[in-house]
């Protein structure tokens, strides 16, 4: 078991490699298309690909698969929705920020909704996370429209974290993971259609789709699925804070953008953090004489 949890580790790790490497190819095709349009061109792919790959996972949905993946995937989808019209009225460092902040999210509703308290070193970790996140991407907040949309979209993430860590078990996870993003695709093409729902445009935009759609949706939320069948949902959150972190490298090694003292640090502090969680982890597993981690909070 505890073999396999650190794969669970590593692949999260490379889910989150892939999401900052598909930022810049993003941001390039929301300007070419409405985001909410390409969000459910995005979702549908990316469930069609799942069930080309594995047909046979079609029969493995059954009523209460569709009950717990479709309250996932109107989570998620409602939470990209509420993360393109935040980006609408802030800006992308403020959005970058307020939406890592499901690291926070995560515990906090963790322990109002299950009653299940994280330990003091989680809490540390998401402390160091956040300040982490807030040196990479903040320079400044104030409060208005599109940073409670985007904080919206962070209760959003939050509250699918702790879903998928509570239902990965009881289903098929290929099975869980195209009804999610079947109903995460009918909720985006909804918020489109009041003004028609666009095709991409161009090679270019259709380009972003397919990758994003392959790699950063159906794989990367069929290896979410798994990993939260071995790892608990808060760490799952710090491992995810990555993201901005893999963003900001790919951003200087493609985009010539200049390394600073605030993304290496940042960076760090959510390095550290992930360290912080793992030791925390271990030493409760030696407490508690457990083979295996508890999958709490």
């Amino acid at each position: 078991m505890p073999r396999q949890r650190g794969l669970a580790v590593a692949s999260l790790l490379a889910v989150t490699i892939v999401w900052g490497s598909t930022f810049t190819v993003v941001k390039d095709a929301i300007g070419r298309m409405p985001a909410n349009d390409f969000n459910a061109v995005r979702f549908t792919l990316a469930a069609l690909v799942m069930i080309a790959l594995r047909p046979a996972a079609l029969r493995q949905i059954t009523r209460s698969t569709v009950r717990d993946g479709a309250v996932l995937g109107v989570v998620l989808g409602a939470a990209y929705i509420a993360q393109t019209l935040g980006l609408d009225r802030t800006s992308p460092a403020v959005s970058g920020f307020l939406t890592g902040l499901f690291v926070v999210l995560t515990p906090l509703f963790g322990a109002l909704l299950l009653r299940r308290p994280p330990s003091n070193a989680v809490w540390l970790a998401v402390v160091i996370a956040t300040a982490g996140l807030a040196l990479i991407s903040l320079r400044g907040v104030s409060l208005g429209l599109g940073e409670v949309l985007t904080l919206l979209c962070a209760a959003g993430f939050a509250l699918h974290i702790l879903g998928l860590g509570e239902w990965a078990t009881r289903h098929d996870l290929w099975a869980l993971a195209v009804v999610q993003l079947a109903a995460a695709a009918t909720v985006c093409a909804i918020s489109a259609a009041p003004g028609g729902i666009t095709a991409p445009p161009d090679i270019e935009s259709w380009g972003a789709v397919i990758l994003t759609a392959v790699f950063a949706t159906a794989i990367a939320y069929a290896v979410q699925t798994w990993a939260q069948r071995l790892v608990a949902p808060t760490r799952v959150a710090l491992i995810l804070t990555m993201e901005p972190v893999f963003a900001g490298v790919f951003a200087v090694w493609l985009a010539d953008e200049q390394v600073t003292w605030q993304l290496a640090v940042g960076g760090l502090a959510i390095v550290a953090a992930m360290y912080v969680a793992e030791l925390g982890a271990r030493r409760d597993e030696r407490a508690d004489g457990l083979s295996s981690p508890r999958l709490d909070v």
